[in-house]
């Protein structure tokens, strides 16, 4: 990796003690507002406060274990970068299904199963994208960001059962608009915590208008200082109707988690080309992990944190030493009760107010990676029917009430629901995506303009990536001139190029005697001394260009093929 000019510290480097500390407290505060994505499963359980500040508290040691996981440089296991895991909304619509089914047994033990999913997509995810295109990616975002919005909305309004009080609505707004001024006029720190601050104002105004229960202030006066945390209130259970539910937002966290890690990648490397595969599994293994994790612990399904990712982006400071600090404080708050005690008796306004300033980042965020791909006839359809798909089942909640037993937890969530029909949208509209263009040249009179010109024309009406064009043009015109050189070829010769949207392929067909692509650089002496090591040199320069390369017999004709990553 080359390192970028703007990064202070790049992930494999030291900073000193102090610089790490004030680094792992200012992500620590980032993800700590993730927390009440759990809390408000568990409130939802009905359980007792205590077992909430007990569940809370395994949720903290849960982010540290996991983060030192995904901290990991070395073995078939985490990617190596500053990513720490937090709690997500991912999981939020199955969790919310589960607790309506089965209580908090049945989350931890779906949340196991769905970490499981997740660790055995990491090596096919690749394979996967024509599948999960990245405007699907993109939707599932969006309607990761919806249910969080409306989540937010309800606590706030208290459902069915109990409206708001002028009390509470005053804090909800004080709240919110405090974070949102931060966010949007703070500086430094102000700025980076904004949402934490917000939340503490917000605990502060629920005190002065009297919101807090007195039992539960007892509680928290009588929550220990220190202390291990406890399993009593962990048990677990299996639901073969929500496997489907938990499945698809395993697949959701997986995306996330490969555009998470990409941005790491980026981040530490001025020469980034394209992602890194083997990073990228090995850190959707450990993401994974951490929620088979969790769920074992008492926990909700966690993923990569996008927000602190961002984070060491801005403070140029993405030593993995950060993570590992990270990991440790969290490990330290999980044997302080009192800390989670204080998270446990979250007013209900404070919670609806900070899901929705989340949801908007998640909602943005959706839209943004949506409308990265130019969006033709087929993708249009695919997005624009998947999101109402995933809005009916929000606006028409009993729309599952007459549905048969095994199809209600598919279309009982907004998240899965919408999933579902846009991937079967997409396999519908992927039927003849893939095309197909040729063109002859002679192998005494090679024309290479019109083989430019034959690309670009076609890989513009494709809509291929501007940079896969460049080498496809650089790997064609480089192929003819050394087949025409080294090759002895005769005749006609045929180029094809196929594009399917995630590939871009060359192949040239000509008679004559194959070319080597040798994967390592000849001599210096090999290419001096002997006509092979200059035909070597040239293979091997070839090769590097594309991201794969074959080379067929097909009786005395050869066929080279170039592969591209779309």
């Amino acid at each position: 990796m080359k390192k970028p000019e703007n990064l202070l510290y790049g992930v494999n480097e030291i900073p000193p003690h102090s610089v790490t500390l004030l680094n792992a407290a200012q992500h620590v505060g980032v993800i700590a507002i993730n927390l009440v994505y759990p809390l408000l499963i568990f409130r939802l359980a009905g359980v007792s406060t205590d077992a909430v500040i007990a569940l809370l508290a395994l949720g903290m040691a849960i982010l540290g274990l996991a983060t030192f996981l995904q901290s990991a440089p070395r073995g078939p296991v985490g990617s190596g970068y500053l990513c720490p895991s937090t709690f997500t909304a991912t999981y939020m619509a199955p969790s919310l299904l589960a607790v309506k089914m089965g209580g908090l047994p049945l989350v931890f033990g779906m949340t196991m199963f769905a970490g499981l999913i997740e660790s055995l997509l990491a090596r096919a995810l690749h394979r996967l994208r024509a599948f999960v295109p990245v405007e699907l990616s993109g939707l599932v975002i969006l309607l990761i960001g919806m249910t969080a919005a409306l989540v937010g909305v309800r606590t706030l309004l208290g459902g069915s059962t109990q409206a708001p009080s002028g009390a509470e609505w005053t804090v909800a707004v004080l709240t919110l608009g405090v974070t949102i001024f931060l966010n949007i006029w703070g500086r430094g720190f102000a700025r980076m915590l904004c949402a934490l601050i917000g939340m503490a104002v917000g605990y502060i105004a629920s005190a002065g208008f009297g919101l807090f229960p007195p039992a539960d202030l007892d509680r928290l006066a009588e929550a220990p200082w220190i202390a291990l945390p406890t399993l009593m209130h962990v048990s677990w259970s299996f639901d073969a109707s929500l496997a489907t539910a938990f499945a698809v937002a395993a697949l959701a966290a997986a995306m996330k988690a490969v555009g998470t890690l990409t941005i790491c990648q980026r981040t530490n490397d001025a020469a980034w080309v394209r992602p890194d595969s083997a990073s990228n599994s090995k850190g959707v293994i450990a993401d994974g992990l951490g929620s088979i994790l969790s769920g074992l612990l008492g926990g909700v399904g966690i993923n990569t944190g996008t927000p602190s990712v961002g984070l060491a982006a801005a403070t140029g400071v993405a030593s993995r030493r950060v993570g590992y600090a990270v990991g440790a404080v969290f490990l330290a708050l999980a044997l302080t009760p009192k800390v989670a005690a204080v998270l446990a008796l979250m007013p209900r306004p404070v919670m609806g107010a900070a899901l929705v300033f989340a949801a908007c980042f998640i909602l943005i965020n959706g839209l943004q990676v949506i409308t990265s791909r130019l969006l033709d006839s087929r993708r249009t359809l695919t997005i624009g029917l998947g999101l109402i798909a995933g809005v009916t089942v929000e606006v028409i909640p009993t729309i599952a009430a007459g549905s048969p037993a095994w199809f209600k937890p598919l279309i009982g969530s907004s998240l899965v629901f919408g999933t579902l029909a846009a991937l079967a949208l997409n396999l519908l509209f992927r039927i003849g995506v893939r095309q197909t263009v040729e063109m002859s040249l002679r192998a005494d009179a090679h024309d290479a303009p019109k083989v430019e010109e034959f690309l670009r024309r076609n890989g513009a009406r494709w809509g291929a990536r501007p940079d896969i064009v460049n080498r496809a043009v650089f790997g064609a015109g480089q192929l003819i001139e050394a087949v025409i050189e080294h090759g002895h070829a005769t005749g006609d010769l045929e180029l094809q190029a196929r594009f399917d949207e995630f590939d871009f392929d060359l192949r040239l067909s000509y008679q004559g005697s194959a070319l080597e692509m040798p994967e390592r650089r000849p001599s210096t002496q090999e290419i001096r001394d002997t006509d092979a090591g200059s035909m070597r040199l040239a293979g091997f320069l070839l090769r590097r260009n594309a991201d794969r390369v074959r080379v067929e017999h097909q009786g005395p004709r050869v066929s080279i093929w170039f592969h591209f990553d779309h």
